[in-house]
């Protein structure tokens, strides 16, 4: 009897150990983040689904220079009285969640943002995307005047938003798409409070601290959402479709970017809503620019 009660025992220690082995085995096997796909949350003109981790303070500042048609007279456009820059400063809070504040030279826009990583891609495709979430408020900094005569506070007011979806192939290649929404309080008689469109952008990386940037952004023409037609049905103000480039270094805690861009503003809202250039036409409707980044973890 004592020695079935011993063989139970040990039969039961054996059974509870694999168990606890099977356990540990699909804990290990676990899937893991994918990592090492955008490393900023800024590519060209758009907003990535990267987010630095937490407690990472970020300083960005974005340059655009102006148009390159009148070649060696200002070197193709980068001693052009016509630059623009923005310097902004970005904090992660918590994990997965980023809040920031820039001010851009243009119209002297002081803009307010936020992004959300929702869904963070693994390795093994239980989660086979990112996707985020931005938004921001900007105000207008130019003087009363610029806003008629019937002014209030609330037309410098203009907003962004931007749901972002992105994938990392492999290695050398991440692709994302995004859906845009722009909205101004205030804009001049004729053109539309109201902006939709679409982007796609993504890098090609060539090495561990270099890669290539591509970007395309477009508005969508939708009649019905417009407030203002023509005759024959068609918008009286037609944003441009943007087109970019470049070529970005990383190294740790610094990202350099350079690229040519026929945006030529920096605030989303802003390129969205007016943008005017025609990357088609060449040099008339291209721009030089350049992005630093930097972070500090506190």
């Amino acid at each position: 009897m004592m020695k079935k009660i011993v063989l139970l025992a040990i039969a039961t220690i054996i059974g509870l150990n694999f168990a606890f082995a099977q356990d540990e085995e699909t804990e290990k096997v676990k899937d893991k983040p994918v990592y090492d796909y955008f490393r900023n949350g800024t590519l060209i003109d758009n907003q990535t689904v990267y987010i630095p981790e937490a407690r990472n303070f970020e300083m960005v500042i974005q340059h655009r220079f102006g148009k390159m048609n009148n070649g060696v007279k200002d070197v193709w456009g980068i001693y052009s009285p016509g630059a623009n820059i923005r310097i902004g400063f970005n904090y992660v809070p918590i994990e997965n969640l980023q809040i920031g504040y820039g001010l851009t030279k243009k119209n002297m826009y002081s803009d307010f943002s936020a992004k959300y990583l929702i869904l963070h891609q693994t390795r093994k495709n239980d989660i086979p995307v990112f996707l985020a979430v931005y938004g921001n408020m900007a105000i207008d900094g130019r003087a009363d005047d610029v806003f008629g005569e019937n002014y209030k506070f609330s037309n410098r007011f203009s907003y962004f938003s931007s749901i972002i979806l992105g994938r990392k192939f492999n290695d050398w290649f991440s692709l994302e798409v995004n859906g845009n929404l722009t909205h101004y309080n205030s804009v001049a008689a004729g053109n539309d409070h109201d902006k939709i469109g679409l982007g796609v952008d993504g890098q090609i990386k060539f090495s561990p601290q270099s890669a290539i940037h591509f970007m395309y952004n477009f508005p969508l023409k939708i009649q019905s959402f417009s407030e203002y037609k023509t005759d024959n049905n068609e918008w009286l103000d037609y944003p441009q479709p943007t087109f970019g480039v470049g070529y970005e270094v990383f190294t740790g805690g610094h990202s350099f970017q350079i690229y040519i861009t026929s945006a030529d503003g920096i605030l989303p809202q802003d390129i969205h809503m007016y943008n005017a250039t025609d990357w088609t036409k060449g040099t008339q409707g291209l721009m030089f620019g350049f992005t630093m980044n930097r972070l500090w973890m506190f």
